[in-house]
């Protein structure tokens, strides 16, 4: 019989000195990367008053990632990561900061937004490839990678919790440029991290193969690995029809709820809160054992839980549902990063993990598009209705296919 988890089997992780530094560095970055995220939104619609123009910025954001994030993935698997995040994190803290100076000096106009918009999704195309096969270099214990996996959406979610709060006040009271600020500065404490940290030498096999060779290499053994496949190919579906929600927030908070950013900060707060839960819950199991299954209930919680958002005209009603929302969202993307971390070959985890990026954030901007053209002409509460149906479709059908195409080892009914 398993140890039944408490503090210590919630926090394993953290015993490795540099997953320690990562963690720490992590929390202060993530709370202002959220803060710019809302600050961003909210500006765009104050300028614009546009939902579609909403979906136009979440696109040029993360358009990038699905473009370049598999020849990212082949240069993290041939060159140190751990250089390569230093440079992706110093990068983004400039991006930050051009974006604060063209706010507080009043000059911002929306194609300005865009442009830094696309820049940061390039920094963030060869970011996130690096950023998640580096785990396995900072936690030595492989039985401690799904745990370190948890901790991250932990420390993301945990951000996502406070970020909007603190934006939301700070945008009624002084503006959106002292959040753009914020996040620049904090930048820094996720570099003197990296700094900070000593990493093993790793004697990588000399690549013989062609860059182009590689990369084809990597989209091979992803689509002949079949619950690598399955896996990936739910969490695009999953990217798509679930990540507009976000990008349409601040038309239910203002035009439905009749609130300005303080309500969007409690609406983002609150899905915040509820990824916060889900990422507890999955520190808190000890083996991948039942991960599949896990997938498929989170799926459908977050697509029935989008339905039940569209329809509440009520603050507190509509912030439970966004709990769920953001329970099933985080559970379903995490535990699908922690299956393939797991099973994915050394050689080729930048490149399955380019992937994930690319089903993860990748599909988001397409999403984010298909959202805002879909909110202009049907309006943003019958888009949610067809975003959370497709999500818990999907949800089905990736359960009868991940079994049905043999699933990876070791994911049978959990222990006790």
């Amino acid at each position: 019989m398993a140890q039944r988890p408490g503090l210590i089997t919630l926090l394993r992780a953290l015993n490795h000195r540099n997953y320690r530094l990562y963690f720490g560095g992590q929390a202060v970055s993530l709370i202002g990367t959220w803060m710019q995220q809302v600050a961003m939104s909210w500006l765009v619609y104050r300028l614009t008053n546009s939902t579609m123009l909403l979906g136009v910025v979440g696109f040029a954001a993360q358009l990038p990632i699905f473009l370049f994030a598999s020849l990212a993935g082949v240069f993290a698997d041939r060159h140190n990561r751990h250089r390569i995040l230093i440079v992706t994190q110093f990068s983004s803290m400039l991006q930050g900061l051009a974006l604060a100076v063209l706010t507080l000096s009043g000059v911002i106009h929306v194609w300005h937004i865009i442009f830094l918009s696309i820049v940061l999704g390039m920094i963030n195309a060869f970011d996130m490839p690096a950023r998640q096969s580096f785990i396995i270099d900072i936690v030595e214990d492989k039985q401690d990678l799904g745990n370190a996996i948890a901790l991250n959406s932990f420390i993301f979610n945990g951000a996502r919790l406070i970020g909007p709060s603190i934006a939301g006040v700070l945008i009624a009271l002084v503006g959106e440029g002292l959040c753009f600020l914020i996040n620049a500065i904090s930048y820094a404490a996720i570099i003197a991290a990296l700094l900070a940290m000593t990493i093993p030498a790793k004697v990588r096999a000399q690549e013989q193969s062609s860059f182009l060779k590689g990369l084809l290499e990597g989209y091979r053994y992803a689509l002949h690995t079949a619950p690598i496949r399955s896996i990936l190919l739910h969490l695009a579906l999953m990217s798509f029809m679930g990540m507009p929600y976000g990008v349409l927030m601040p038309y239910f908070a203002r035009d439905v709820l009749h609130g300005g950013p303080h309500t969007l900060g409690f609406l983002m707060a609150a899905s915040g809160l509820g990824a916060l839960a889900g990422a507890v819950y999955l520190a808190s199991r000890l083996s991948i054992r039942g991960l599949d299954r896990v997938i498929v209930f989170a799926s459908i919680v977050f697509g029935l839980g989008a339905i039940a958002f569209s329809f509440s005209q009520l603050l507190i009603l509509s912030m439970v549902m966004l709990l769920f929302m953001g329970f099933g969202l985080i559970v379903q993307m995490a535990s699908s990063n922690t299956i393939l971390q797991t099973i994915v070959s050394e050689d080729k985890r930048g490149r399955v993990m380019s992937l994930y990026a690319m089903a993860f954030a990748g599909m988001a901007p397409f999403g984010s598009l298909f959202g805002g053209f879909l909110s202009a002409h049907i309006g943003p509460p019958h888009t949610l209705i067809i975003c959370g149906l497709a999500c818990t479709l999907g949800a089905l059908y990736f359960a009868y296919t991940f079994r049905i195409s043999g699933a990876a080892p070791g994911l049978g009914k959990e222990q006790a």
